[in-house]
């Protein structure tokens, strides 16, 4: 019986090394291992992600892993010259496997295997004997026919003076190893089409180089740019509504490659529905594609799932982003007692100059943010954190989608929050997002201000208390104050002349106790190197341990109680009417003592107001070229069929040995099969009752 061999091909040469890398080449171990690490590759490049932009792992990993990592090729695992190695070791291996082993199971498969004599098959596990009145030539008829109705395929042939009858059942079994191994190849094949191979021959053969800087597509040099007939690419093209563009940008390791395309799509609309959760139901692009060529034109509905197929190219709805909105802000200085505010305008993608130190560049706008406001932890950042972190890291687990967590039903729609960053001249930057509207957070409304150094960390969020008018000009007013030591004398002397009792008022103690009021209110402001609360510990240090816990008793009651004095100080002086002593307003001071701690940590000379905007979508299509994908369809189809042959179709063969007995025949059957199963015992049980004829 014949079996497959783990062994490669055996060359008979002259050169011992050579005869052993053919065979370690040829042979299934070494395939099998190949698949083992390939496979290994395949899940180091889905955990980590592909591709993405180098400063993004430096984040990530640090300078020395980066390296490292970076050596290795693990941010291109499936495009690594060691990854494509493997691969063209796999097919190899593959193929060599398949020369070796197809020829001789197509051989096994036309085979009767007639060779076999009496004996022999009594030696089989699975035999029976009968004797009948038949003779034998009408016996080996009769059991050839009975065969055949059973589904097997018989031959009689006569030797050494008795009859054999040779029968076999799903030789095609031998088809799964063949196809399943071909599908391997064929599949790495296709891979290989669909790689971006095509791309670095050009770069190694033609000279084409990425480019790394920023510019007008049209002025790029040729020298970065793809050919029309490149065999295949897979690139990405951002169109704003009303727009077109006929150039798809393909990402590398060190810059951006230009694919010129044979048409021009123009983004006629956007149309996007949610989910109350805030996930996106649906997007789709209204397009109408020219054809460069022939000068047609025709209209296309381009949705996930159903791409634009136009020349050999497919066309792929895979996102959306913003395509330039109109922003209008209102600027609030964040330093010093100046508290003018100003008007600004901007456009997304774009960058307008704050002052002769700042540059604001605009980097995303969203018209609603549906969030999960429920169980909210907020943090005290008197207890020594400079942001409410908790508060900070359960909304940025959030942004984009509020269906992260299906089990909290609270979805709010938060309102438009505008992204941006403010560079200064040294090139440093730090990232804002602020929403338009105030949101309700642990019972108070606030309006959120985050703000971090790097992509790579999550938002801190500023909370600043709206006031009777929902709008954070209260609080401006407050923070103005607290910089504007005129302001804070006036405070101090009113704290003093409310907190004296009528009856003992004296000069001498009411001018101690403002003056306590006013330090109070210096040492909150700060300096550059500390400021609110941390100021206000560190004041509290110099004070004997036994009498801090009394003495940081009576200093929050007087910066309370002179904020408050504040706060009237500034209104009054713009003309406004004293705010009402209750609990509402005792809340806003709280909240807007907490704030003015925070806003030391803030890192930027102003706070951007949104006020209005004027949408402008932009989709994102996928444009790519696969030659390949055709030939991993077939390749699939190999491997299906493949597995299929392998495990559901059994091979088996059998033999009736007939030979004379006096008056009849005696008949000797054996039976076997490369996997003994319940059913194959049952087939056989079921064959030797219908075999046997006795009359």
């Amino acid at each position: 019986m014949s079996t497959t061999s783990t062994t490669g091909i055996r060359l008979h040469t002259r050169r011992p090394a050579v005869n052993e890398a053919i065979e370690l080449l040829s042979s299934m171990r070494f395939a099998i291992a190949l698949l083992v690490m390939i496979a290994i590759a395949a899940i180091i490049g889905t955990i980590m992600q592909q591709n993405q932009p180098m400063p993004n792992y430096i984040n990530q990993f640090g300078p020395f892993w980066f390296d490292v990592f970076d050596k290795l090729g693990l941010y291109a695992v499936y495009s690594a010259w060691w990854f494509l190695l493997m691969m063209a070791f796999l097919v190899t291996s593959t193929s060599l496997c398949i020369f070796r082993n197809a020829p001789k199971m197509m051989k096994d498969m036309r085979s009767w295997r007639e060779n076999v004599r009496e004996q022999s098959l009594r030696n089989f596990h699975h035999k029976a004997e009968w004797q009948s009145p038949l003779a034998r030539l009408a016996l080996a008829q009769q059991t050839a026919a009975r065969l055949g109705h059973a589904g097997y395929q018989a031959r009689i042939v006569e030797k050494d003076g008795g009859t054999l009858v040779a029968a076999k059942r799903g030789a095609a079994n031998k088809f799964g190893y063949i196809f399943a191994h071909s599908a391997i190849v064929v599949i790495c094949v296709g891979g290989l089409l669909d790689s971006d191979m095509p791309i670095r021959i050009q770069e190694w053969v033609l000279g084409k180089e990425p480019f790394k800087g920023n510019g007008i597509i049209a002025d790029i040099p040729a020298k970065h740019r793809l050919g029309l007939g490149n065999p295949t690419f897979r690139g990405n093209a951002m169109i704003p509504e009303g727009q077109a563009s006929d150039t798809a940008i393909v990402p590398r390791a060190d810059g951006v490659l230009i694919q010129p395309l044979p048409f021009t799509i123009e983004l006629k609309r956007f149309n996007i529905e949610f989910y109350s959760t805030g996930m996106p139901k649906l997007f789709a692009s209204e397009v109408v594609v020219r054809d460069h060529e022939t000068k047609q034109t025709f209209p296309a509905t381009i949705e996930v799932n159903k791409p634009l197929i136009y020349r050999g190219l497919a066309v792929y709805q895979s996102s959306f982003e913003d395509g330039g909105s109109k922003l209008k802000m209102t600027g609030f200085p964040m330093t010093g007692p100046q508290s003018a505010k100003f008007e600004m305008n901007g456009e997304v993608g774009g960058s307008t100059k704050l002052d002769d130190a700042y540059t604001v560049e605009w980097s995303d706008f969203r018209p609603f943010n549906v969030e999960n406001m429920a169980s909210r932890d907020a943090r005290d950042v008197r207890k020594g954190e400079s942001f409410d972190n908790a508060f900070a890291n359960g909304l940025s687990r959030q942004l984009g989608s509020a269906a992260k967590n299906a089990n909290n039903k609270d979805l709010k729609n938060v309102g438009p929050s505008v992204q941006y960053k403010l560079r200064d001249k040294t090139g440093q930057a730090r990232e804002f997002q602020n929403y338009m509207q105030p949101v309700t957070v642990d019972g108070a409304t606030v309006f959120l201000s985050g703000v971090r150094a790097t992509p790579a960390e999550p938002f801190s969020y500023l909370r600043i208390p709206a006031d009777d008018e929902h709008s954070v000009r209260d609080w401006m007013r407050l923070r103005a104050a607290l910089h504007n030591p005129e302001l804070r004398g006036q405070a101090a002397q009113a704290y003093a002349r409310r907190a004296m009792p009528q009856s003992s008022r004296a000069e001498a103690m009411e001018s101690q106790l403002a003056l306590s009021a006013l330090k109070s209110m210096e040492i909150f402001a700060g300096n550059a190197q500390s400021a609110g609360f941390m100021a206000v510990s560190r004041f509290l240090e110099k004070v004997p341990a036994a009498e801090q816990e009394k003495a940081a008793d009576i200093f929050m009651k007087i910066l309370n109680g002179t904020l408050w004095e504040l706060w009237q100080v500034a209104r009054a002086k713009d003309g406004l009417a004293p705010a009402a002593a209750d609990e509402p307003h005792a809340r806003f001071l709280q909240l807007a003592t907490n704030a003015l701690s925070d806003s030391a940590f803030y890192g930027a000379p102003v706070y951007l107001q949104l006020d209005e905007f004027t949408q402008v979508k932009a989709s994102v299509f996928q444009i790519t070229r696969s030659p390949g994908k055709a030939v991993v369809y077939l390749g699939c189809a190999l491997l299906v069929l493949g597995v299929f042959s392998m495990f559901y179709i059994r091979e088996r063969r059998l033999w009736v040995w007939i030979r004379d007995d006096g008056q009849g025949a005696h008949a000797l059957m054996a039976m076997s099969t490369q996997r003994k199963t319940l059913d194959f015992d049952n087939e056989f049980d079921a064959l030797k009752k219908n075999l046997p004829k006795t009359a």
